[in-house]
This record gives structure tokens, C-alpha cells and sequence, in this order.
């Protein structure tokens, strides 16, 4: 039988397929009260007003459903601010994989740092230039690399 937990850690981001939305860091908490069997699902979104929001609530409520909890609370919070350092390893490897190139981490204490060059995830080059400052969505920009010439997403840093 599948947790609620495992429910909701492995519904796919609808923006971004290649990860989960517990992979990409969305995906604060999984609570269920042991009395009535309720669950409580706890969100962030990459940004305010992400349009994927939507989609990912629906997704979640019917990932619960089929697991056997129809009635479930899902909550957005906006505080802290999602970070591109909660993205998991695994979803940063999957990012890779797909040809979109995962942010370098955020230090705390410091600024989001300028990025000047992104090492391609198709040859690893870090010969690359931003084409636009906003690709496939709007937490993307659109790169090229100068070595093999191909374009791929950059996931903003924040």
C-alpha cells in the first residue's frame, strides 16, 4: 500500500517532467492524523504566481485519491521562499539529464550570485551564452553552448 507520503513525492512536475515535485523541492510536508486518516499536504511554489500551481494541486489531490484519501487539505506557503537549493540531487541529476542545466547553489548570506557562464548538460562545456533571459517557462532561460551549438534551459537561481 502506498504512503501518503510516497503519493504525493511522486507526482511530476507539470512544467518540468523530468522531476518530481519532492525532487525539485515544491513539496514541503506530507502530514496525516493518525485519528481521522486526514491528509495535509504542505506546498511552495518556485515563484509567486507560478501558473503550474494549479495543475500540481489537482495532480496531488488525485495521486491521494488513488492511494485511498479522497479528503485532503493542501496548503500553500510562501514562507520561507522556495530556493533553487532545495532541489535534490537526484533532481539536479535528472535536470542534467534532460539537457536543462541545474543552478549552482546559493550560499547563505549572500546574494543570488550573477550568473556568467553555464556548463552545457550536453557536453559539459563551459563555453555557453544566455540567448533570453526567460525560456520554455518563465523560472527558465534560454542558453546556447558555443562548443557544440546547441540551446537548452537554465534553471534561474533564486
Amino acid at each position: 500500500m502506498t504512503t501518503p507520503r510516497e503519493a504525493v513525492a511522486a507526482v511530476v512536475d507539470p512544467e518540468i517532467r523530468v522531476v518530481t515535485i519532492d525532487e525539485l523541492g515544491i513539496l514541503r510536508a506530507v502530514d496525516e492524523d493518525p485519528a481521522s486518516g486526514r491528509v495535509v499536504v504542505t506546498i511552495t511554489p518556485t515563484y509567486t504566481g507560478c501558473p503550474a500551481m494549479d495543475v500540481i494541486r489537482a495532480d496531488i489531490r488525485r495521486a491521494l485519491a488513488a492511494a485511498g484519501h479522497p479528503d485532503a487539505e493542501i496548503r500553500t506557503v510562501y514562507r520561507p521562499a522556495w530556493s533553487t537549493d532545495w532541489i535534490s540531487d537526484t533532481g539536479r541529476a535528472k535536470l542534467a539529464a534532460a539537457g536543462i542545466a541545474p543552478p549552482a547553489p546559493v550560499r547563505p548570506g549572500n546574494a543570488v550570485p550573477l550568473t556568467l557562464s553555464v556548463r552545457c548538460p550536453r557536453c559539459g562545456s563551459p563555453e555557453t551564452e544566455q540567448v533570453s533571459r526567460f525560456g520554455s517557462t518563465a523560472c527558465k532561460a534560454l542558453w546556447r553552448c558555443r562548443s557544440c551549438s546547441e540551446p537548452f534551459d537554465h534553471l534561474k537561481a533564486l
